[in-house]
């Protein structure tokens, strides 16, 4: 898999922190604020990641996979972005991170269809977690999406890593 495992890791450390940061926050505006900043930093560390991980193997980074990942991935993360937004400005900033984690996780489980097995059960399993954010108190939702996007990370980026070469 072009997939960085360790990259995945420094995800989850990167969205646990933000999680802490965010819970600590005395606004909405605040903790979204924390979150749109790790959304910036992560894809860039994963982003390193990969590239990393595709030169030490030799392999073109926007080959048939790599390429068919970014196109199936790409989208959902769009639509994110955009109804952030809608949402945000509508007054809807309860729904942000339940529709964060369902559409990450499609764009896990979509993009995860050209890689090994355990990408897409990852991404199943941010659908589940933005599905619990929709519908449990908004007290939770920084804490839902820490052990989502700082947990699974880790804890399907450390296998990923030790069984397809980091």
């Amino acid at each position: 898999t072009a997939v960085s495992g360790w990259g995945m890791v420094a995800v989850g450390i990167i969205a646990t922190v933000a999680a802490t940061i965010a819970s600590a926050q005395h606004s909405v505006l605040g903790s979204i604020t924390v979150w749109m900043l790790a959304a910036l930093l992560a894809p860039a560390v994963m982003l390193w990641a990969i590239v990393r991980k595709a030169r030490r193997a030799h392999v073109p980074l926007l080959s048939g996979p790599g390429r068919k990942f970014v196109l199936s991935f790409s989208p959902p993360m769009f639509v994110g972005a955009l109804l952030t937004i809608v949402l945000y400005r509508a007054g809807l900033w309860q729904a942000i991170p339940g529709m964060w984690l369902l559409l990450y996780g499609t764009a896990v489980v979509t993009g995860g269809a050209f890689s090994v097995r355990i990408v897409p059960v990852m991404g199943i399993c941010f659908m589940l977690a933005g599905m619990m954010a929709l519908f449990t108190p908004v007290s939770w939702n920084d804490w839902i999406m820490g052990v989502a996007f700082g947990g699974l990370h880790i804890a399907f980026g450390v296998p990923i890593a030790l069984r397809h070469g980091g």
